[in-house]
């Protein structure tokens, strides 16, 4: 549409992304169909596409376990609900710690299994059973979740999306918000677009992951949201791998699961020295560097790979906030909701995130008692009480 034109919708999502989508695919689901999504590229270009698409509910913070558990659920009924294949493969999940993590990895398992979620503790023995030929003398123990696997991040948004469609959700892509509009009581009614268009509504859904700092800004809200470059890579073992379970190896502190080709994709699970980057220029590859210290990792866990070679690798960004956790919930502003800061949790736990950013926007409650949307709040940080785990893991609290 030319410039200088005023449209309206009740409520307009900024960001065509996995979360932005949920959202829009869940307030939809509730009747609420007066939504606009924006994105200024095409839906799931951005930081979606990136995914390693970790479908897990072991976490230390029961609302995101909850969250997560929330997510099989539907992943598991995906061709149900949105009538497609969203790429979810229930392979199933393990995580391995050493001596020194077998009490949070018990305390973890005993929470999971009150919220319901189908968890065991194993013996090496059983691990190699679903995993022959890993090596594991320097595990202690191990929690299997037999339902959890991984999924393809960018399949899942673009069925979101035609699922919001399908129920009236207005989609447009290539239209670039350059900042959200206030009223005289600076209140945000609204977003300015870069064709001039000017969008009114009664509320405003940021959904801009890495990139929400800056729009959020333009009414004076400051998110302590960080880009942080994370590298993957993916390895030819030689051979294609079998259908194995996803591995979350917590004493080396690297994740790995199959690809749909069999090739290995190995991620990285140590953020004690996170690499702050800017989301519009940064190595879209690992370096000579991470490539060595991954491929090393890996080989001390799968050290009978017949003929390892490095296949291909890609970097990303987390929308990192400073306990890794999400917000989810108003701003301090009137009129601006806010879903950003997932940290890596997103993929996983979106179902569950267009849910309770529903409830929050239409009844201002979670509708799950086991999800309380008050962790998520945008005062936390100012209030000194970040999010964590109630049993971390040495080495990989951040994310746990």
């Amino acid at each position: 549409m030319a410039g200088n034109a005023t449209e309206r919708a009740r409520i307009v999502i900024v960001g065509g992304g996995l979360e932005g989508l949920a959202i829009a695919w869940q307030l939809a689901e509730r009747g609420e169909s007066d939504v606009m999504v924006l994105e200024r590229d095409t839906l799931c270009a951005g930081m979606t596409g990136k995914s390693s698409g970790i479908v897990r509910c072991h976490y230390g913070v029961p609302s995101l376990a909850a969250m997560a558990w929330y997510g099989v659920e539907v992943f598991t009924r995906a061709e149900e609900i949105f009538g497609t294949d969203i790429g979810f493969r229930q392979t199933g999940y393990i995580v391995g710690v050493d001596e020194d993590n077998l009490t949070p990895l018990h305390a973890n398992v005993e929470m999971h299994r009150g919220l319901g979620v189908p968890v065991d503790l194993i013996d090496a023995d059983t691990v190699r059973s679903l995993w022959p030929g890993i090596h594991l003398d320097d595990f202690a123990g191990f929690a299997y979740e037999p339902l959890g696997g991984h999924g393809d991040a960018y399949m899942t948004g673009m069925a979101y999306g035609t699922r919001a469609r399908a129920l009236g959700v207005r989609i447009r892509q290539s239209t670039d918000v350059v900042r959200l509009v206030s009223d005289e009581l600076g209140g945000v009614r609204g977003v300015l677009c870069d064709d001039g268009t000017e969008i009114l509504c009664d509320t405003v859904v940021l959904a801009t992951g890495v990139w929400s700092p800056a729009l959020a800004s333009t009414v004076g809200v400051h998110l302590p949201i960080r880009a942080q470059r994370e590298q993957l890579v993916l390895v030819d073992q030689g051979e294609p791998t079998p259908d194995v379970p996803t591995f979350s190896d917590l004493v080396n502190l690297q994740y790995i699961r199959r690809e749909p080709n069999g090739h290995l994709l190995v991620g990285n699970s140590d953020h004690s020295a996170p690499e702050i980057a800017d989301p519009d220029a940064y190595l879209n590859r690992a370096t000579d560097g991470f490539v060595e210290t991954a491929i090393g990792k890996l080989d001390r866990i799968l050290p009978g790979m017949p003929d390892p070679r490095l296949a291909s690798s890609y970097a990303g960004c987390y929308d990192i906030t400073p306990d890794y956790n999400p917000i989810i919930g108003p701003s301090p502003v009137d009129g601006l909701f806010l879903a950003v800061g997932f940290s890596g949790h997103g993929f996983k736990i979106s179902p569950a995130v267009g849910r309770l950013a529903t409830d929050l926007l239409l009844d201002g409650i979670s509708s799950d008692a086991a999800v309380d949307g008050n962790d998520f709040r945008y005062s936390r940080f100012d209030e000194g009480k970040p999010l964590v785990s109630l049993h971390p893991y040495a080495g990989a609290g951040e994310m746990r």
